[in-house]
């Protein structure tokens, strides 16, 4: 079940209702308390600028859309979840390409890395290589604070 959040329908659908302001206020509601202790890992589009602007790591990723597409075609295609409307890597590029076309240009909370963000681009870097990247990144707050002390 947990693939399902990655399925295309999901994620545009996702894309097409954060436009609606009360939408994306009660979300950035409910992500906010779930940080609210701190110590969190969160994954979203403005997660950094609009959920967690004061968040101590913040980090940007991208990718190519052709990059993108093909990890999600490879993925869907392993779980065995490729559907008819969606199942070409080159419907998937097109999909990619209308979400962040929409994404970006949206009025409230729009796609952008946040000022103090770290900028990586995963097009040519495999997975071990990112996370190697952000492990990086996170490793210097352990050695100031303590594994034992909130990172938020």
């Amino acid at each position: 079940m947990t693939e399902r959040i990655r399925d295309s329908d999901v994620t545009q659908g996702a894309s097409r209702i954060s436009v609606h302001p009360g939408i994306r206020a009660w979300m950035v509601d409910l992500q906010r308390e779930l940080g609210r202790h701190g110590g969190i890992v969160m994954e979203g589009r403005d997660i950094g600028t609009v959920v967690f602007p004061d968040a101590d790591v913040k980090v940007f990723l991208d990718a190519s859309p052709e990059a993108r597409g093909q990890r999600r075609y490879e993925q869907n295609s392993g779980n065995g979840v490729i559907a008819a409307s969606s199942g070409e890597p080159s419907t998937i590029f097109r999909e990619l390409r209308e979400r962040d076309e929409r994404d970006r240009n949206r009025a409230n909370s729009p796609l952008q890395p946040a000022s103090d963000a770290v900028v990586i681009d995963s097009t040519d870097m495999t997975l071990n290589e990112v996370l190697t990247r952000i492990e990086d990144l996170v490793r210097p707050l352990f050695a100031r604070r303590g594994p034992a002390e909130k990172v938020s």
